[in-house]
């Protein structure tokens, strides 16, 4: 995989990931409605596609060393796998209850971001467990600090 079309997949798909985790975490606990995690996953599927995808184009560009087709390359890249990732996180809201939904979806996210952080790692010929760790707690600190957020919101304005 070419270097334009590699760092848009690996941003999209991790910002993706970790993006819809928080989301989804933060909104069932302010709102514990399987419609605002929904509407929530769908506008993050479009509107935050699009804003990375514009981050990374800029990016690129701001490089001055990336040919045109390079810097497109990437930006559709970026806009796909944060798209897809994003929507992937659909399937279990349709498929069981919102809180087994939640449950699941954070197990899958955090399994992937582990096997993709495996993957790259082994790719750089650094220590696999290294960067699986860093990045896997990375995630955890997103799903965790949403979660609270949510609580506090959903105590203090809501339910």
């Amino acid at each position: 995989m070419n270097h334009s079309l590699k760092t848009g997949f690996s941003f999209g798909m991790t910002s993706g990931i970790i993006t819809t985790l928080g989301l989804m975490v933060g909104l069932h606990s302010g709102t514990h409605s399987r419609l605002a995690v929904i509407g929530g996953i769908l506008t993050i599927a479009i509107a935050d596609a699009f804003s990375d995808a514009l981050g990374i184009h800029v990016s690129e560009e701001s490089e001055n060393k990336h040919t045109h087709s390079e810097i497109w390359a990437a930006t559709v890249s970026t806009f796909m796998s944060k798209f897809i990732s994003t929507l992937l996180f659909l399937i279990p809201l349709f498929l069981f209850e919102l809180s087994t939904a939640i449950i699941i979806s954070v197990i899958a996210g955090l399994l992937l971001v582990g096997i993709f952080s495996f993957f790259i790692a082994r790719e750089q010929k650094v220590k696999p467990w290294l960067a699986v760790t860093e990045h896997t707690v990375i995630a955890l600190v997103v799903v965790g600090l949403t979660h609270f957020v949510g609580d506090w919101i959903g105590s203090a304005f809501g339910q």
